[in-house]
């Protein structure tokens, strides 16, 4: 019997400002969506393919975008499918700290090739009462004076991993708490590469599930509230996204390399899923004069995007041309070595977006990390 995976997904109707839920059903073997409106008992969507869903997408609290709907999965359409893709609902906290912020790039492509998701993050500068709060059970101990320092020198990355066993393989991939003992028994972890000492490590990593729900939730609160505030500086900047699509091809991690080593500095970054609205608001300049503005639109909404407050000398002329054109195509053939050169497929899937001109950068940049994170 063929594999075919069911979740009961929810939609909000805009034009009747209701709430409407479907069985969503994919079927691996060749990439087809079918979809079933519950409250009419009726078809709703054809078996269909669709290659704007993958199977990492599916998990429980993820929001995919079936033809231009952005569907919020709510519950396993049935058991199997459950016992098939449940374990993905484990989760952990991954923490940079601030002295391997640097080398993100380089961590987003080590979970990348370890199958974990990276399902938020935010960069963000610990104040000393939260970094008092979050190593409250290493409060006895005779290094925590140091770390609680060391922890509010400088930003820090949040981010939440999904995947089979991620509490585990996020342990694994950091290695052994001490960079010294990392460098004999594992050399290729994240300590070894980037870790000085016991204190200056690289990153934390959640040892269990109660610990991973307790540091989730202190970062990423489901209450009311933000957590930890972003690090925007909204002097000197301009704003890039990088576009769902490229996230999903596992390419955040060589973007922001490229980002850095280009000599720009990366001041605030956080993960967002934007509605539709939210997209047809931030894309409204260009309603009317770009014919892609459509797709645009729903590219942006598809799935999560990763804001970027970029830092350098003359932004945001500077970045664009180091974005490069907006068709991949031509950028391949003027500036093969941009950012839509190197990474993007057209001219909606072209990697990023960066502010076009330098009046916007400002309020691009404050509708994310203002508005949005507000």
């Amino acid at each position: 019997m063929e594999d075919r995976y069911a979740f009961l997904a929810e939609w909000y109707d805009p034009s009747s400002a209701l709430l409407r839920r479907y069985q969503l059903l994919y079927y691996p073997k060749d990439g087809s969506v079918e979809m079933f409106d519950v409250k009419n008992q009726r078809v709703f969507l054809r078996r269909t393919r669709y290659e704007g869903l993958q199977q990492q997408d599916l998990f429980v609290g993820s929001r995919v975008n079936v033809f231009s709907r952005q569907l919020r999965l709510v519950e396993y359409g049935d058991q199997y499918t459950a016992n098939q893709l449940g374990s993905k609902e484990e989760r952990t906290l991954a923490l940079v700290k601030p002295d391997a912020v640097s080398k993100l790039g380089d961590i987003l492509e080590t979970l990348h090739a370890a199958n974990l998701i990276v399902t938020k993050a935010k960069m963000t500068k610990l104040t000393w009462s939260q970094a008092v709060d979050f190593y409250v059970e290493h409060q006895s101990k005779p290094f925590f004076s140091n770390l609680v320092q060391f922890m509010t020198s400088g930003p820090v990355v949040a981010m939440e991993l999904m995947g089979d066993g991620s509490i585990a393989a996020w342990r694994r991939l950091l290695g052994p708490t001490d960079p010294a003992v990392a460098g004999r028994e594992a050399r290729d972890s994240v300590r070894a590469r980037f870790g000085t000492d016991g204190v200056q490590n690289a990153g934390h990593g959640s040892d269990s599930l109660a610990a991973a729900a307790r540091e989730v939730e202190f970062f990423f609160p489901s209450t009311a509230g933000p957590g930890p505030s972003n690090t925007a500086q909204y002097t000197e900047c301009t704003c890039c996204i990088v576009k769902p699509h490229a996230l999903s091809q596992g390419l955040t991690g060589k973007l922001l390399n490229s980002i850095c080593k280009a000599g720009f500095e990366i001041s605030a970054l956080q993960m967002f899923t934007m509605d539709r609205a939210n997209s047809e608001e931030f894309y409204e300049v260009y309603k009317g004069v770009v014919p892609e503005y459509p797709d645009m639109v729903s590219e942006l909404c598809s799935g999560p995007c990763l804001a970027l407050e970029v830092r350098g000398s003359h932004v945001p002329k500077t970045f664009r041309d180091f974005c490069g054109p907006a068709d991949p195509e031509i950028a391949r053939h003027v500036r093969p070595a941009t950012l839509r050169a190197l990474y993007g497929k057209d001219k909606v899937h072209n990697a990023v977006h960066c502010s076009d001109l330098p009046e916007d950068a400002m309020l691009e940049v404050q509708y994310f990390f203002k508005i949005l994170d507000g």
